[in-house]
């Protein structure tokens, strides 16, 4: 299988996105769009758009920058509570026909200022089953007619989706990605999701993950199996000796605009179990294999910003091989200034990647 490799557009109003200092644009739709013709001009299938309340809505950037290329694929990051499953189904539809199939779709069950936008926060129980009918809704309306749902959440009744997604026909739709480490969440994604990802963990915590979500998800009544994927933050310079530099230097310069390093932890411990393994990460040592730094996560790091794999062009490709080779097949990498760092690790990183695979 051909792995994706996918980049990530800072999806926010104020400047400065994990330490990017880049302010003139910030924001924009021409900003945006720069970083998505620049990852068709550099070897990036499309990438990840980040979503929250407080940020601009994700599937209108999702749309706008559908609109001003032409094989870069949107991997729009949305919430099951910010949507209703049939608006939701009806709205990618549209989006997936008029890109000519080109949108991924990241459901996220994480928290969020739910209250701004009338949603209620229930337990994890809830939460993930809330999920779970979302996903199950959205697939049938992408590949049904007349559809008929009634559960704890959601229901419809004699609903169909028009237009189809593209290639409706040919039975795909846009594929659902989705992340989460507790035993609800990998319920979730054994059940439901076409690819599951993972945060920047070692290869080994990956590797008993894969292990336990196989098997999981060949007890469902699937169409197709399981794929995993990993988003994590990649420091790449043109020799080790300067990549590890750079690295120490920026952790030294993100903690300066952090108070209390401490705190920082404190303030995600008990959230979110995949977060959590993150951080406790720390505890085994700042470097982990052969370059994954643990280091950003005391100083503001959270998600793909608590661990880099930092080296050569040569050092993270062998890293990202590493993952491949336990079966990870979908990359959505990042750095920043992200402008700069799209072409970089794009032409340097990503063109490796693809080198081995055309083999």
């Amino acid at each position: 299988m051909t792995s994706e490799f996918l980049w990530y557009i800072p999806n926010t109003v104020e400047p400065g996105h994990r330490g990017d200092d880049t302010s003139e644009g910030w924001g924009t739709l021409d900003f945006s769009a720069r970083m998505a013709t620049a990852a068709e001009e550099h070897g990036w299938g499309g990438a990840l758009i980040g979503t929250s309340w407080g940020r601009p809505d994700t599937f209108t950037v999702a749309t706008a920058l559908a609109a001003r290329t032409t094989t870069f694929k949107p991997l729009a990051a949305i919430r099951p509570g910010y949507w209703h499953p049939a608006h939701f189904a009806s709205a990618a539809a549209t989006l997936d026909q008029l890109s000519g199939g080109r949108l991924l779709v990241n459901i996220v069950s994480g928290l969020d200022n739910l209250a701004a936008y009338g949603d209620v926060e229930g337990d994890q129980a809830a939460r993930y089953g809330r999920t779970r009918e979302f996903m199950q809704i959205v697939r049938r309306l992408w590949t049904e007619e007349d559809v008929t749902y009634e559960g704890e959440h959601f229901r419809v009744e004699h609903s169909t989706v028009s237009p189809r997604p593209y290639a409706a026909d040919e039975g795909r739709h846009p594929r659902l990605y989705f992340g989460g480490a507790s035993p609800a969440a990998e319920q979730v994604a054994a059940a439901e999701a076409d690819v599951q990802l993972f945060w920047g963990e070692p290869l080994d915590g990956i590797e008993e993950r894969i292990a336990r979500l196989r098997p999981l998800s060949e007890q469902q009544d699937r169409t197709a199996p399981l794929e995993f994927g990993l988003r994590i933050t990649t420091l790449v310079r043109d020799t080790t000796e300067e990549a590890w530099h750079d690295a120490e230097e920026k952790v030294r310069a993100l903690g300066e605009r952090t108070d209390d390093w401490s705190a920082v932890g404190n303030r995600h411990r008990g959230r979110a179990v995949g977060l959590q393994r993150l951080l406790d990460l720390q505890e085994r040592g700042d470097v982990l294999d052969s370059c994954l730094y643990t280091a950003p996560g005391r100083v503001g790091g959270g998600g793909a910003g608590t661990t880099w794999l930092v080296g050569s062009p040569d050092d993270v490709t062998a890293a990202l091989r590493a993952y491949e080779a336990l079966g990870v097949t979908h990359f959505i990498l990042s750095d920043t200034p992200y402008q700069e760092e799209i072409v970089r690790i794009g032409d340097q990183v990503v063109s490796r990647m693809k080198e081995r695979v055309s083999v």
